[in-house]
């Protein structure tokens, strides 16, 4: 007997969440293993080879980052395009748009595109391909279950949670992430699937990895006042580092998606070169490899104290302009690893320059550089609750909590007055995607304010004349019972089926009734109002000339009251 048909003799319940512990046991074993792989290839390169003379570390580290740049661009461009960037806002995209579906394609591919793209020295991070690959397995077992594929929301986030749990080693930050993130409800009612999935995600990575925290750091006392002073002014400087990365990074990538000079495969090679150039250079003259690959081991020399403010500026910099340049060109990982680098890269080189007019002990500067860690990952990813639990449960330390509450605040504050989205759903919207036909609001009075736009057909059949001619084409070519007249360009009115085709057999022109019209930006709260006062189910969407944009029909509304539905029981 097979696991299907052992679970299909349970109840439904007990079947659910067995089920829910083999999505999270799935996903915290790909998370682990994409992990592990990562970290063999790079300590086989770049930390052996620079234990060598600088000639064979630049010369090995260029041929491989040249290598996997073809190799990821081949992979990932001709084979499953799905399978680039961060896996993010591509998950977020399969569980709303296909329910929870992705192609299982995307964990092989995933897989060895990430470990040669983020083993291989460009600067990205594992968090993010970690929790498309755990989704995408959470669905592609789902599949194997028998799970319909319109049920796959359940899996896909319960697979995304335990792969976040075993990157980070976080659990409830990874139940966080997935309800702000992912569902964008932290009342779903999938929160105990993914509750039992990130710690069954956890327990994977605690017994492969052990349960020691990301980051090391000395037990600390309750922050001083000069802390809590300082903390605004680190937050606001980490915020605009954030901020800066975000809007340099989707300039770039706007760029690379719209040239025709390279093709898709080659356009991670120049991104290998400039960030082996700059690596290199950094590596020099300050013999650290931050640049490259996830930069842990220089961001846990910061929180460590081993690390000066001035230098923390320097590996900002570079590792800014790395990262910018490997996502903006088609790469294959994520942005977490590198954001907590900025922020603490920034929040360091803020307490260090706070510092020379406000004397600061080593223990306060290291509290401080938490906090642009906090305030960075928070600017970008727009996740406060999930920035403030990641960061704690990566150093064990509570008594950080209330200043990165406070860095979160400001952040927050600043990050939505300075850019309108996060950084996943601006990358979902820079591919074309419209986030509000595809994610529906969370409340009744959101879904009232939503423009016409939103469930508006913009293909409208109408007829440019009323000649018979053109009265029998369009009655032997559609089947609807409501036509609008265009005339010159101007709606002119609305001509029933009925009307057309008694004007046909007595050879006379068609009565037109009046048209409802309204513009793209009226809301549905209004359009739903003048339904109920029309004797003709139809609105027409038009512009300020009246010339014909779409239509409204009620079956329309209907469609996404379902959608919309369908969001509040998600």
């Amino acid at each position: 007997m097979n696991l299907r048909e052992a679970l299909g003799r349970l109840a439904p319940r007990t079947r659910l969440y067995l089920a829910t512990c083999v999505y999270g046991l799935a996903g915290g074993g790909v998370a682990v293993a994409f992990h592990q792989c990562i970290h063999l290839v790079y300590g086989h390169t770049f930390e052996t080879w620079a234990k060598e003379s600088p000639e064979t570390f630049l010369w090995r580290t260029l041929a491989l980052m040249v290598g996997v740049a073809l190799a990821v661009g081949l992979l990932v461009g001709n084979w499953c395009p799905q399978a680039g960037g961060s896996g993010i806002p591509q998950l977020k995209l399969a569980y709303w748009k296909e329910f929870g579906w992705s192609s299982p394609r995307i964990v092989l591919t995933k897989f060895v595109a990430g470990v040669l793209s983020i083993g291989g020295g460009m600067s990205l991070g594992r968090e993010g391909p970690s929790v498309q690959l755990a989704g995408t397995l959470g669905s592609a077992v789902a599949t194997r279950l028998g799970v319909a594929k319109s049920r796959h929301r359940m899996p896909a986030a319960a697979g995304a949670a335990a792969g976040l749990a075993a990157a980070f080693n976080t659990p409830l930050a990874a139940v966080t992430f997935v309800l702000e993130e992912i569902i964008g409800d932290l009342n779903s009612r999938f929160l105990g699937n993914v509750l039992v999935a990130s710690v069954l995600g956890a327990l994977v990575a605690h017994g492969l990895l052990g349960a020691q925290p990301a980051f090391q750091m000395s037990v600390m006392d309750q922050p001083g006042w000069k802390v809590y002073a300082l903390t605004p002014w680190v937050a606001v400087c980490a915020t605009l580092a954030g901020v800066l990365f975000q809007w340099s990074c989707l300039r770039l990538r706007g760029w690379s998606i719209m040239q025709r000079r390279l093709p898709v495969w080659l356009l991670p090679l120049p991104a290998a070169l400039l960030t082996w150039g700059i690596g290199a250079l950094v590596w020099t003259h300050t013999g650290r490899l931050g640049v490259f690959s996830l930069g842990y081991e220089d961001l846990s020399d910061a929180l460590a104290g081993d690390l000066g403010w001035q230098l923390a500026l320097v590996l900002l910099g570079a590792k800014l302009l790395a990262t910018v340049t490997c996502y903006g060109m088609s790469g294959c990982g994520g942005v977490f690893a590198p954001t907590l680098f900025f922020g603490g890269m920034a929040g360091l080189a803020a307490a260090g320059l706070a510092g020379l007019a406000l004397p600061l002990s080593s223990a306060d500067i290291v509290v401080l550089a938490v906090v642009g860690m906090c305030s960075c990952l928070g600017a970008v990813v727009r996740a406060p609750v999930t920035g403030i639990l990641i960061i704690f449960e990566m150093t064990h330390q509570f008594s950080l909590v209330l200043p990165l509450m406070l860095g979160a605040l400001v952040s927050q504050s600043i990050s939505r007055r300075m850019v309108k989205t996060s950084f996943y759903e601006a990358v979902l919207e820079q591919d074309g995607h419209v986030l509000h036909r595809i994610i529906p609001p969370r409340d009744l009075e959101s879904w009232h304010q939503l423009p016409a736009s939103t469930v508006a057909s913009f293909q409208p059949v109408s007829l440019p004349d009323l000649a018979p001619a053109t009265l029998r084409d369009t009655l032997a070519a559609h089947p609807y019972s409501l036509f609008p007249v265009v005339l010159d360009g101007n709606i002119t009115g609305i001509v029933t089926r009925q009307a057309m085709e008694d004007a046909l057999h007595h050879d006379i022109p068609p009565p037109m009734v009046p048209a409802v019209t309204v513009q793209p930006h009226e809301t549905i709260g209004s359009i739903q109002a003048q339904f109920l006062h029309s004797s003709i189910p139809l609105i027409l969407v038009c512009d300020d000339r009246r010339a014909l944009l779409g239509l409204i029909t009620p079956h329309d509304l209907m469609r996404a009251q379902v959608a919309f539905g369908t969001t509040l029981a998600a």
